[in-house]
């Protein structure tokens, strides 16, 4: 399974901090934007004109396209980094056959609609080989990654030799890769951390306090450990670093988009103003619709979902309705 030429599907923080990784370790790599004026500016200034702008890139290493099906055609590796609630507009533009390529998810959310993981949308749509779809996940902010803070990414895979080839292209002196067999787990942990982030925020910006937000977050633990264990059933250590590690710096960072969100509402803003005030997008708030919808077959007991739920899609006073969880709290 050939690793050598390696596309990068998507041009925002997350796609720009990979790319910085695997100029480290590849000679070349394919980097697919929709907008030519944005590759335009980007071979000019030698950096994203967008995101991340202070990362240098030598961009006669990259081969940029907005042409997604001559990226595909040329790629062996496919590297997915859209936002989720876009993830199938742009992937759909697909005409070609990618069943034989090797695909890597760096998504960290769900497709809304579909309600289904990324792993399985590749599968299910484009016949990729479960074997050679690969997930990347823990807790790795791209900001921290752009500004070479000590990082730990973890690549998950069904073929764990496949995901240890992967995780060596993103290692850095400052970044250093785990494997994992347990792909949809870690697909789910990252959407359900998004959502429990939008809560840590809300505690955050209506002055709730460290005690609380302990507690919301440890439940929250608890919580995601029913869902996954009952949707994908597999030994797994809750506490690893892809599914604990990944919740905790997103409810705690300031550069987490879903915190800052949940914060505005917090402090008593309207969603639809908080959802206008942010400058990127907030998954968490698509996510939390989609695990809602996914447990209504399941029936698991999820009383902070349900209260971001209430407070997103029924417009539920976002502080009376997070303190109602304090009473459940263990």
């Amino acid at each position: 399974m050939s690793l050598n030429n390696i596309a990068v599907m998507g041009g925002g923080s997350w796609a720009t901090a990979l790319a910085k990784l695997l100029l480290r370790n590849c000679p070349s790599i394919t980097w697919y934007m929709r907008r030519d004026d944005r590759i335009d500016d980007f071979k000019r200034l030698g950096h994203n004109p967008a995101y991340l702008t202070d990362v240098e890139f030598d961009v006669s290493r990259i081969n940029f396209s907005s042409d997604i099906n001559q990226v595909c055609t040329r790629a062996d590796a496919l590297l997915m980094v859209m936002p989720s609630p876009y993830f199938k507009t742009h992937i759909n533009k697909i005409s070609v056959d990618i069943s034989g390529k090797t695909v890597i998810s760096a998504v960290k959310g769900i497709v809304p609609g579909d309600n289904m993981i990324i792993s399985d949308y590749l599968t299910h749509r484009f016949g990729v080989d479960p074997a050679r779809v690969l997930v990347i996940g823990g807790p790795c902010h791209a900001e921290e990654v752009a500004l070479d803070r000590p990082s730990f990414l973890t690549v998950g895979c069904h073929d764990v030799d496949l995901a240890a080839a992967f995780g060596s292209l993103l290692t850095s002196p400052s970044t250093r890769s785990i494997t994992s067999s347990d792909v949809e787990g870690i697909e789910y942990a990252a959407v359900l951390k998004n959502v429990y982030s939008i809560a840590a925020g809300i505690v955050h910006g209506m002055k709730g306090g460290d005690n609380f937000l302990a507690m919301l977050v440890s439940n929250a633990v608890q919580e995601m450990d029913r869902f996954i264990d009952e949707v994908c059933p597999r030994p797994r250590n809750i506490c690893d670093s892809v599914y604990l590690g990944d919740l905790l710096v997103t409810a705690y960072s300031r550069f987490s988009r879903n915190h800052n969100f949940g914060s505005i509402i917090g402090k008593g803003y309207s969603v639809s103003t908080a959802r206008m005030e942010m400058e990127q997008t907030a998954e968490g708030y698509y996510g939390t619709k989609c695990i809602k919808e996914i447990n209504k077959k399941y029936g698991i007991e999820m009383p902070i979902l349900d209260a971001v739920y209430d407070i997103l899609y029924h417009h539920v006073n976002a502080e009376r309705r997070i303190r109602s969880l304090g009473r459940g709290f263990i």
